[in-house]
Formats: structure tokens, C-alpha cells, sequence
């Protein structure tokens, strides 16, 4: 009898801890839910975080830089990106630079784990896209590649490339 007294006992103050704690709660969910007002009214860096703060892109594409940058993107990019508009797992690459500045795309690559926490842009994608891009611990120097030959990608695919640095 007083086995199972203790037994009730003890699952009852379980059920209790478990279940109390209601005004704390939401206490909690009102100070969460006016945290994202704060960090949706900052307009977002267009040029992204990073170290990258500034690109020269020169006058035309680097055709060898977008070779390196081809075979990067076959190797690590493929899985989840397409050439196209088309997204896969991850957006199409298709018309890249005429949406995002070169800045914001470098920053993407070589520091994406910060870009998906803290860059507004990013984390729509990261919303839309419900995948978490992963880091590929890619060089600035292959991602310069990389950009390079995203910039000839949108110059063949959509007629155009670099309008949102313009």
C-alpha cells in the first residue's frame, strides 16, 4: 500500500513539473515572437557577412577563372543546384548575379554557416528551400572561380550578368 502511495506520489509531481510553468512559457514565446519584429525592420547588407567586402569583377568573364570555377561547382555544386532557373535541393544558379551582388554571393560561399544564421537574404532561401547549404570549406581564391563562372553561366542562360551590381 505504501509502495504504490509513493508510486502515485511520484508520478503525480512528474505530471506536475511537466505541465506547470504556464506563465513563464509565455513570457518566453512573447519575448521570442518580438525578437524577429526587431530583426526583420533592418534593411539586409547586399553585399551579405563576411570578410569579403569588395569585388573587381574587370570588364568581361575570365574564361579560365570560369573553367576552375566549373569544375568546382561539378564537383561540389551539382548535387543540389542546377545551371537553370530550376531549383533541385537548392536554388537554380540561373540569373544569380543579376539578383544578388558578387559580394553577397563570395560571402555565401566561404562563409555560409554565418550567412544562414545572421543574413536575412539567406535565411528566406534557407525558408524556402527547407536545406541548410553546407560548408564545402571552398577558398576565396576557388570561389572567385566559382563566381567567375556563374557570371558566363548567366551571361549564356539569361542574356545578362551582373545587374545587381550595377
Amino acid at each position: 500500500m505504501k509502495k504504490s502511495l509513493l508510486w502515485s506520489a511520484g508520478i503525480l509531481g512528474i505530471l506536475l513539473t511537466a505541465c506547470g510553468g504556464g506563465t513563464d512559457q509565455s513570457a518566453t514565446s512573447t519575448d521570442a515572437s518580438s525578437e524577429p519584429v526587431a530583426t526583420e525592420a533592418a534593411a539586409p547588407d547586399p553585399k551579405g557577412i563576411g570578410e569579403i567586402k569588395s569585388v573587381d569583377l574587370g570588364t568581361g568573364v575570365d574564361a579560365a577563372l570560369a573553367e576552375t570555377g566549373k569544375a568546382i561547382v561539378d564537383m561540389k555544386c551539382t548535387a543540389c543546384h542546377q545551371l537553370n532557373d530550376k531549383r533541385l535541393v537548392g536554388p537554380g544558379f540561373q540569373g544569380i548575379t543579376n539578383r544578388r551582388r558578387p559580394e553577397w554571393i563570395l560571402n555565401m560561399i566561404t562563409n555560409v554557416d554565418v550567412m544562414l544564421e545572421q543574413d536575412p537574404t539567406a535565411q528566406k532561401l534557407l525558408e524556402e528551400c527547407l536545406t541548410r547549404m553546407p560548408n564545402q570549406n571552398i577558398t576565396q581564391a576557388d570561389a572567385r572561380g566559382i563566381l567567375e563562372f556563374m557570371r558566363k553561366n548567366d551571361e549564356e542562360k539569361a542574356g545578362e550578368r551582373d545587374a545587381a551590381s550595377k
